[in-house]
């Protein structure tokens, strides 16, 4: 039998999956890592910590593993988007890296617009500036740590860093690279026009290639440290929503996957570049080869789920947190919750609007403010669902992976919500499975990523809208809709008082 391995490199752990030929998970290991907020708005870590742990995990997975190691042929990665790791002429590390959910570089967001134009800058890359992406961090770092700017010889994404670590190779892929800001998305090239604005050498920019793409064999060192062969192909890989699509099948018109991690997305499939969403929501290369797909971002979904249970839960466990959700009716007993807790991406992209709970009464039960949190959470990824249907786009099923899944009562909530048949999967791995399968497809094992999606990937229960229900959650939504523009005012008088 023949494996090969899905690298996962999240925002705080790396997950690695081991996978046969059949589409059966052999094994898991996950490693965490921490974060470093020097500042409030900050968010950077220490990529060694993601070799390290890397490493970890995989000699973790070789030990446990009772086979020939040569019959692992292939490694692939998902990795968290956005950021920057910038390397000197040795391809050093510089500093540490500056992550998707970093709030600093407004200033620079501004700037952006004001220099290409917004018209501009949508025909170019598709989107327009938000705070994590990697070119606003570039200028960032030009303008406040010029010493360390000069040193840059290149810039990686984050996986790409780790890649590079395990093979020797420096490249990024489309995926990846369509969220720096940097890429002409419908060439599938650099922009030099943009390069050219900021005065940014084009040699900054990695090489670009598929995400199936063998880039080279495991190192002698990386291989002797966790028990792989040096034979093993590694495989670009691609962003972790992008690869999170392939693991769900996105991978035609009228698929939608419903993704809630810390943050949660909406992606959606689509052929071409030509689709204009007037940059309301994010408009990506695929992992897939000459695909693309939109994304809407909500940058606190599990988040805030797990920041309330943190705060006012911390020793029970989130089954038991959620247990009451069904006894509780839709609407929260007239408590709403907007999950802004750092700021939010669509339909705003707004980093100084945060939280509301409205409607808190004497009569408000810690189970009104549990299903009041599910149901925020579901509202702001319905946002993207909307922007996507105004343009014609038919969204009939959606995928669901994430913690989302982890109740049924909230899946149903999503279908009624989103009226629309939601699907739970019997193996949802999330982006480690698509990167597992772009590295079986790199392997030659299956003609297409539809062919091996037709093996991998297996539906577990559907969940279907209830038009009663559907009604009630629209009214309520309206409701919500209303609460950002009320809010954004109030926020900005407070912003003054945040630590």
């Amino acid at each position: 039998m023949k494996y090969v391995i899905g690298i996962d490199l999240g925002t705080s752990s790396v997950k690695v999956l081991l996978i046969n030929q059949h589409g059966e998970v052999w094994d898991e290991v996950s490693k965490t890592y921490p974060l470093i907020q020097k500042k409030s708005g900050y968010s950077e870590q220490n990529p060694e910590q993601w070799v390290i742990q890397t490493r970890s995990a995989l000699s973790q997975l070789v030990q446990n593993f009772q086979g020939d190691v040569r019959n692992i042929e292939g490694i692939s990665f998902a990795g968290q988007m956005d950021g920057l790791v910038l390397l000197d002429e040795s391809y050093h590390v510089i500093r540490d890296a500056i992550l998707w959910n970093d709030t600093r570089t407004s200033l620079q967001c501004t700037q952006i617009c004001e220099i290409v134009g917004e018209e501009r800058l949508l025909s170019i890359t598709k989107k327009l500036p938000a705070e994590g992406f990697t070119l606003p961090q570039l200028l960032w770092v030009r303008e406040h740590e010029p010493e360390q700017f000069a040193r840059a010889k290149v810039f990686l994404l984050p996986k790409d860093y780790l890649r590079y670590r395990m093979v020797g190779a420096i490249h990024t892929d489309y995926s990846d690279a369509s969220a720096t800001l940097l890429l002409d998305i419908g060439r599938k090239q650099w922009s030099e026009e943009i390069c050219r604005l900021f005065h940014l050498s084009m040699e900054l920019c990695p090489p670009l290639v598929d995400s199936h793409t063998c880039v080279g064999t495991l190192s002698h060192e990386f291989a002797s440290g966790t028990g792989l062969s040096e034979m093993t192909k590694v495989f670009a890989g691609g962003a972790d929503n992008a690869c999170g699509a392939v693991g769900a099948g996105i991978l035609s018109e009228g698929k939608t996957l419903c993704s809630i991690g810390t943050s949660g997305v909406v992606v959606s499939y689509e052929a071409n570049s030509e689709t204009d969403y007037e940059g309301k929501v994010h408009y990506f290369n695929h992992a897939k080869e000459n695909a693309y797909y939109t994304m809407g971002a909500v940058l606190s979904a599990g988040y805030s789920l797990s920041w309330f249970k943190n705060q006012f839960a911390s020793e029970e466990s989130f089954e038991s947190l959620l247990q009451d959700l069904g006894r509780v009716p839709i609407g929260a007993n007239g408590l709403l919750f907007t999950p802004y807790l750092v700021g939010e991406r669509t339909p705003y992209a707004c980093s100084i609007i945060r939280g509301s709970f409205i409607g808190i009464d004497a009569t408000t039960s810690r189970a009104d403010f549990v299903r009041a949190v599910i149901e925020g959470i579901t509202y702001a990824l319905n946002e993207s669902i909307e922007i996507l249907r105004s343009k014609g786009k038919r969204i009939d099923t959606v995928i669901s992976i994430g913690g989302g899944t982890k109740n049924e009562e909230w899946l149903q909530m999503q279908a009624d919500v989103f009226n629309a048949t939601v699907v739970k999967l019997e193996n949802e791995q999330g982006p480690a499975l698509g990167a597992a399968m772009l590295a079986a497809y790199g392997c030659g094992w299956f003609d297409s990523l539809e062919t091996c999606a037709s093996v991998f990937i297996k539906y577990a229960k559907l969940y279907k809208p209830k038009p009663e229900n559907v009604h009630k959650y629209h009214e309520v939504y309206k409701i919500y809709q209303t609460v950002y523009q009320q809010t954004k005012l109030i926020n900005e008088q407070l912003k003054a008082f945040r630590k």
